[in-house]
């Protein structure tokens, strides 16, 4: 069988179109004027048929320096006779427009075509027509309408049907002995339950002169797009952590079994999207401090604190039983999450079932497949979890032995016949039951038609599997964080090492690339945290605890030269603490003695002090005031932690005589200590520093990276763009379809104080709070003045704004956020159950998750009803549905 390829690409020089997927080397195709290009291939085809998978890329000297999108290959089914020739008229495909319905979120859950229409008959003279045409559901389909008998007549009732086999591609093949050319035809969207054209496309005709076949050849046009004039498609979903679920037999903390519960809430208010936090083994210690999810010690093992016991099985020891079945009511009846206990409890369960039914699950074929598809990290983390326990740390540099990973040594530890072995084998088993439970959960969402979103932290911990096996890929020296923001005005240290970029570029990002395929097992849509620090990163130094000191990585430090450029005279003092008696009564009040005698010490200059030796730094003064927690020892140590920060430059960390202007140093007093010319001088290099200087070269980085990462999966790509955003970011998001986030009251227009609804991007997920957040009752309540401008402005309400977000406001706020123009409105389950005072938490505090400007937060907020109680409330349901569905986000078609 022949196979002749064809497609227009106009090449620059030295430059070759080639098929990859055929074959394990590229195909050459060939060109006489560097636009047209072709090949032709001999393939041996069974006599069932064939389908072929490829895909074009572009080479110069046998470097791939561009590809084509490929998160659906070209697929075609070849049959027939060795006579038998295909041509195949090809269009370069760049990342369409719409790419968010190209998603596993919509191919397999929003929009999934469950049963699938057969490949169509082949002819010894066909035509096959196909198009890409990702927006129908389960219940229409695409049609083919045209200019003669064989395609209607122009007669939409008598339009041919095509098959979506390959959804969301659809094709057809046509006798094309029975067609006469040149041949005009529009595609139509078919209702299959009508039995009727339900609109035409809006493009002209489409036309086909005469192709000119012979007898037992096959012109296959491809790369059609189609759009129909049909409402924008919208959504709506929920955000909760796995954590928080609770129903009535859940063991004090939501687990993946939960999942499916909240799957049925979802569907009886027309909710399309689940979103949750990660759910990854974040234990350290065993303490409550495990409790942050973002703080794992593997990319890959989920928390064992998730497993559904019910589903892993029952223990046969009657008394045990009833002692665990009395533990679960108690730890279920608290109002949060008692971590520790709720562990504890979990993991003396794992023992003795492990004891009862491991070895049984461990022969099993299940496992065995398991075992060998995630062998590559889950006997590291096995090891991992086992030795952290032996040695009482996670910090496996303290550890005795192994210290160092060395692969060999710990294949071996996990050999049946080691006395390690049944340690070890007992996180095999809970991760395998782990394994069973989510993808169980993803399944029966998609069969709902919902769609799971997970979440992808944007470090790792420096006590980690990944920081013990892979430490080349991080910078371990350094600490990653964010600038200040709404959130914290100190900055956030979050204290992962940071990522070394030139070391995973070299192996083409292999560590990500696993880590989003291994998460596309489970999910279907997931969220990019921190998208920036794929941009660039904020990076604080060991020796700092808030997040002022840092600088950017990577970024474009200033020399003196070109600081003193703007006007501003540079100075070596400006790179130390400024410390003046004057200010010294306003940081530490009645302390301010005691600070002088115990942790300043004078200098030459009147009035001026420095810092002690010993309490230079801030984790210096963080290690004196570690068992110091009473309300006057807090006070003094977050004033030495301002008087460290009180620089104006921070030296760069790789090139000596380079500095960065230290982040929001304008509201400290070295600033203020500057004459008006020097103020002025020095806002104009910062604002160069910090809102253009880099745009180019952050777009760049960018780029080398996010291209292949996010289109390594088919999941629904969505970005946490927050914060301190550079201009480059929102260009590279919307080159790439990334969803961006929009939230009203951290607006991206440095104009607005509340953000627009109506102008939100169509490619963006709203909401209204996020974890990192209080609720939209909190925040009514933290800031009345602002509460009133916005009730005012935004709301259009004349008056007195309520001290207290009644279900009415809260109601008004939810639709409006619905009505918003972004393709999904996603809201917390706390704003969703504000609307009606009967459903809603009577304690407004007890719904916040998290404060980011405290490192020691507690994650441990839970629903304070039932999942099944939640499907029991009637009228909130059914407000909940009418709202989802008359702000039009319950599409039909």
């Amino acid at each position: 069988m022949i196979l002749s390829f064809n497609i227009e690409y106009r090449t620059n020089w030295g430059e070759e179109v080639r098929i990859a997927g055929l074959s394990p080397e590229s195909v050459p195709l060939h060109t006489t004027d560097g636009i047209y290009w072709t090949a032709e291939l001999e393939f041996e085809v069974p006599n069932e048929g064939l389908t072929i998978h490829y895909n074009y890329q572009i080479e110069q000297n046998g470097i791939v320096t561009r590809k084509e999108w490929d998160s659906f290959s070209r697929c075609l089914f070849l049959s027939g006779t060795s006579k038998k020739k295909y041509r195949i008229n090809d269009c370069w495909k760049n990342i369409p427009e719409q790419l968010c319905f190209y998603s596993s979120a919509f191919t397999e859950a929003l929009l999934a075509h469950p049963e699938r229409e057969e490949i169509p008959q082949s002819y010894k003279k066909g035509l096959v027509i196909k198009a890409y045409a990702p927006r129908i559901n389960k219940d229409y389909c695409l049609a083919i309408c045209g200019n003669q008998k064989a395609l209607g007549n122009w007669n939409p009732e008598k339009a041919v049907l095509m098959s979506d086999a390959n959804f969301p591609e659809w094709q057809i093949e046509l006798d094309a002995s029975k067609l006469k050319f040149p041949l005009e035809y529009k595609f139509i969207l078919y209702n299959k339950q009508e039995k009727k054209a339900d609109c035409w496309e809006k493009n002209p005709n489409r036309y086909l002169a005469d192709p000119e076949l012979k007898t037992n050849e096959t012109l296959v046009i491809s790369d059609r797009y189609v759009y129909f004039d049909i409402p924008a498609w919208k959504g709506a979903g929920m955000a909760i952590p796995v954590f928080s679920l609770k129903s009535e037999k859940s063991f004090g903390v939501g687990d993946f079994g939960d999942l499916k519960r909240l799957v049925d809430w979802a569907v009886s208010t027309h909710q399309k999207v689940i979103q949750i936090l990660p759910v990854n083994d974040t234990t350290m210690t065993h303490a409550w401090t495990d409790s942050y999810p973002y703080n794992s010690i593997s990319i890959y093992a989920f928390h064992p604190m998730y497993a559904d016991i019910r589903q892993m099985g029952t223990l046969k020891d009657k008394e045990a039983v009833a002692r665990f079945n009395k533990k679960q009511k108690e730890l279920n009846s608290l109002p949060a999450i008692d971590y520790e206990a709720v562990n504890q409890t979990k993991w003396e369960y794992y023992r003795l079932l492990f004891r009862q039914d491991g070895e049984k699950t461990l022969s099993s074929k299940g496992f065995k497949e398991f075992f060998d598809a995630n062998k590559e990290w889950l006997q590291p983390y096995a090891v991992f979890s086992y030795l952290r326990d032996a040695y009482k740390t996670p910090n496996f540099r303290e550890w005795p032995k192994y210290s160092t990973y060395h692969a060999k040594e710990i294949e071996k530890m996990c050999q049946p016949e080691t006395a390690d072995y049944p340690h070890i084998a007992l996180y095999f088993y809970i991760q395998y039951h782990l394994h069973l439970q989510l993808l169980a959960a993803t399944q029966y969402a998609r069969e709902q038609g919902v769609a799971l979103k997970g979440d992808i932290p944007i470090g790792i911990s420096r006590n980690s599997v990944e920081a013990w096996t892979e430490p080349y890929y991080f910078n371990l020296n350094g600490q990653a964080g964010a600038p200040p923001d709404d959130f914290s005005i100190n900055g956030q240290n979050w204290g992962f090492p940071t990522y070394n970029w030139d070391i995973m570029e070299e192996d083409g990002y292999r560590w990500w690339m696993r880590r989003f395929q291994k998460m596309a097992e489970y999910f279907d849509a997931y969220r990019i945290d921190h998208i920036l620090g794929f941009f660039r990163i904020w990076e604080i130094p060991m020796h700092a605890v808030h997040g002022l000191l840092g600088q950017f990585t990577p970024s474009l430090p200033m020399s003196r030269e070109e600081i003193e450029s703007f006007g501003f005279t540079f100075r070596d003092e400006y790179l130390l603490p400024y410390i003046h008696e004057s200010f010294l009564g306003q940081v530490f009040g009645p302390h301010t003695e005691f600070v002088k005698q115990n942790f300043l010490q004078t200098t030459d200059v009147s009035g001026i002090y420095h810092m002690k030796p010993g309490f230079e730094t801030q984790r210096e003064v963080e290690n004196f005031f570690s068992d110091r927690k009473d309300e006057d020892s807090i006070w003094i140590r977050e004033g030495l932690y301002s008087l460290i920060s009180n620089v104006l430059f921070v030296p760069d960390k790789k090139e000596e005589g380079k500095y960065h202007p230290r982040i929001g140093v304008q509201r400290d007093f070295i600033f203020r200590s500057l004459s008006e010319a020097e103020k002025n001088a020095f806002n104009k290099l910062y604002d160069q520093y910090y809102y253009h200087r880099h745009n180019a070269f952050w777009q760049q980085q960018a780029m080398k990276k996010l291209p292949q990462l996010t289109q390594s999966t088919r999941m629904l790509v969505c970005g946490e763009d927050l914060g301190m955003i550079p201009d480059c970011v929102a260009s590279v998001m919307n080159d790439l379809r990334i969803l961006s986030l929009e939230i009203q009251r951290m607006p991206k227009n440095p104009l607005h104080e509340f953000g627009h609804l109506s102008e939100y991007p169509y490619r963006s997920v709203c909401t209204i709070s996020t974890h990192d957040m209080s609720t939209l009752r909190g925040w009514w309540e933290e800031d009345y003045q602002q509460t009133q401008r916005y009730y005012n402005t935004i709301l259009g309400h004349y008056g007195i704004a309520p001290t207290v977000a009644t279900p009415e406001l809260c109601e008004e706020v939810v639709r409006n956020h619905l009505n918003s123009n972004s393709i999904l409105c996603i809201l917390s389950l706390q704003d969703w159950l504000s609307i009606d005072g009967k459903w809603r938490n009577p304690n407004v505090q007890e719904e916040r998750i998290n404060v980011p400007s405290n490192p020691r937060n507690y994650w441990r907020y839970r629903m304070h009803l039932t999942l099944e109680q939640l499907m029991k409330a009637k009228e909130l349901n059914k407000k909940i549905g009418e709202l989802i569905k008359y702000t039009g986000r319950a599409p039909q078609k």
